[in-house]
């Protein structure tokens, strides 16, 4: 969804993997030399479709990185399908609710501005969060967590299904803390 924290976790992923990081929205800006918003206006969204079809085409079929998409990537079969058969998908689900929060001073995302953007994030998310799910191997909820916190999450996902080497993940010494009664903490620590 716009506003999950794709880009923010991307990019810190990507460091602690030691890996590039990708964007397709910054990709498809650089090819054509306007921002997305501008794009969107001027020839309308499904000539950006076309467009993010043909990134995401080419940014799975590369050397690997971390790769964030759009939050209308998943609208594509023929994205859903790349993204599932060529990478490992990471859902990153947040609710309207805590989406408008942090969206709310958001001026560039063109399919929110005008109107009411928690109904628009609603009926967003009922039109594409069943499409995430079928696309993405893992779903990680974002509620309030720490960007380093959700960076955890993945990791320790990713090292159960054996995709990432152990070495990589931080020890839980090192790890963010959960709050009291979320762990197995010793009493004292």
């Amino acid at each position: 969804m716009p506003g999950g924290g794709k880009s923010t976790v991307g990019r810190h992923l990507a460091r602690q993997l030691g890996l590039p990081f990708r964007d397709t929205d910054h990709e498809i800006e650089s090819v054509i030399g306007c921002t997305i918003r501008d794009f969107f206006a001027s020839h309308g969204e499904a000539a950006f479709r076309d467009l993010e079809q043909e990134a995401v085409d080419v940014l799975t079929q590369g050397k690997p990185s971390v790769l964030a998409t759009g939050g209308g990537v998943v609208l594509r079969e023929a994205n859903r399908r790349a993204l599932r058969e060529r990478t490992t998908v990471i859902y990153l689900r947040s609710t309207p609710e805590e989406l408008v929060r942090r969206l709310r001073h958001d001026t560039q995302r063109p399919l929110l501005q005008g109107g009411d953007p928690l109904l628009k994030l609603r009926q967003l998310y009922r039109e594409r969060d069943p499409l995430y799910r079928r696309t993405a191997h893992y779903t990680i909820d974002t509620g309030r967590p720490s960007v380093s916190a959700l960076v955890h999450m993945i990791l320790m996902q990713l090292e159960l299904a054996g995709l990432v080497d152990p070495a990589r993940v931080p020890s839980p010494i090192n790890a963010p803390r959960t709050p009291r009664g979320g762990g197995d903490e010793p009493e004292g620590r």
